[in-house]
């Protein structure tokens, strides 16, 4: 059984709507999942897992959430060599460019990125389906 972890931040709920379809996607293909506000997930807690999905809407200029996401990623991201992860958010606005430029980042990082899944707005059916498929590779 792996053993995944679902890393988010959500300002209006839709991004924990998402991650909650991630979680429960992971399950059915039988993963231990905990879902983890990003505030409290650390380098540290990388090797404790097999497989994480992290989850942050585009903010200002398509970017990840500053306050708490981004020092949070920022730390993380060293340890995600040869990690498989997958990324997903929300967005409003823009042609969501920041999902490309955060893929490209962790890419970057050594992390072997299995997927994304954006929505716009709220998720939709189509959207929450893709996530459930989305946490079900990680398993």
């Amino acid at each position: 059984m792996s053993n995944i972890a679902v890393v988010f931040w959500s300002g209006t709920g839709n991004t924990e709507a998402m991650a909650n379809a991630v979680a429960e996607g992971a399950t059915a293909k039988g993963a231990e999942v905990k879902v983890v506000p990003a505030v409290d997930f650390a380098a540290a807690n990388v090797a404790d897992f097999d497989a994480i999905a992290f989850g942050c809407p585009a903010m200002g200029a398509e970017e990840l959430e500053e306050g708490e996401f981004q020092p949070m990623w920022d730390d993380v991201k060293p340890e995600l060599a040869d990690k498989k992860i997958a990324l997903f958010g929300s967005y409003d606005w823009g042609t969501g460019e920041w999902m490309d430029t955060w893929r490209e980042d962790a890419e970057d990082a050594g992390a072997n990125v299995v997927d994304t899944v954006i929505a716009n707005n709220e998720p939709d059916d189509d959207a929450l389906s893709a996530c459930s498929e989305l946490g079900g590779s990680l398993a």
